[in-house]
């Protein structure tokens, strides 16, 4: 072999290894930063990795709020019409978390089948609600709850 194929040939390995290298810690990347999406029915049935950030969603029990009297803690229960879940929270919940309302909430699964939350998101207004919660409520062969209208 000549040296120029060679040396070329040498140049398209490089190349090639540092793109794959590339690609290879890109996914990597990717992948610690995927936030699952599962209904309080697959959490309960085991399907939900615990110690793993995911996000769980549905509609919120009500009467189901507590809060702690001489903290930021809150807790509800989350439920799909078919089983329910429990979400604890520190902090302050959005204006628009209501009792009987779709949400979201991103944190992890404990040992104990409660989603521990660091964050909550609630519906923007009366007639949306999160794409997850809408096809979750529709495969329990549940509708969402329609609000009243005004008039």
């Amino acid at each position: 072999m000549n040296p120029l194929r060679k040396k070329r040939l040498i140049i398209i390995l490089a190349i090639l290894v540092g793109v794959g290298a590339a690609v290879g810690l890109a996914l990597s990347a990717l992948q610690q930063n995927i936030n699952l999406f599962y209904t309080p029915t697959q959490i309960a049935s085991g399907e939900a990795p615990q110690d793993t950030r995911i996000r769980a969603g549905g509609m919120v029990e009500k009467g189901s709020l507590q809060r702690s009297g001489d903290s930021l803690d809150v807790k509800f229960i989350v439920t799909d019409f078919n089983k329910s879940v429990t979400i604890s929270y520190r902090g302050i919940l959005p204006d628009l978390f209501r009792e009987g309302q779709g949400i979201v909430a991103l944190g992890k699964l404990n040992a104990d089948g409660v989603v521990v939350a660091d964050e909550v998101l609630a519906k923007h207004d009366e007639k949306y609600m999160p794409p997850e919660v809408t096809k979750a409520l529709k495969d329990s062969g549940q509708s969402a709850p329609t609000p009243a209208k005004e008039g």
